[in-house]
């Protein structure tokens, strides 16, 4: 469901999930303006899924938020970890060890 804008975007309500993208208890409806092109690829899209442009948007939403999530938890514990990255070269491996194969 779409409307013309007359500025040449169209505008159209997508139902993002507020929590999971199973739980349809809580989810909140938001307008986004999009550009006709994209449309038009978000609905050949969304056909080609055979699910409507409001669950392909959320899910493109609720994928992008997880891998960021997951980037920044993992950066976050990777501060936390105590490595010793300040190894004199006597202490390093060699290059014949480094490329051994096992």
């Amino acid at each position: 469901m779409t409307t013309a804008d007359p500025r040449g975007s169209a505008v159209f309500a997508a139902w993002l999930p507020a929590r999971h993208s199973w739980d349809t208890d809580h989810v909140k409806n938001v307008t986004i303006r999009l550009d006709e092109e994209l449309v038009h690829w978000a609905r050949r899209k969304a056909a080609d899924e055979n699910t409507s442009v409001s669950k392909l948007v959320a899910r493109l939403l609720d994928r992008e938020m997880r891998a960021s999530d997951k980037y920044w938890q993992a950066y976050e514990h990777w501060k936390k970890l105590d490595i010793k990255l300040d190894a004199s070269a006597s202490e390093r491996f060699t290059r014949e060890e480094a490329h051994e194969r096992r």
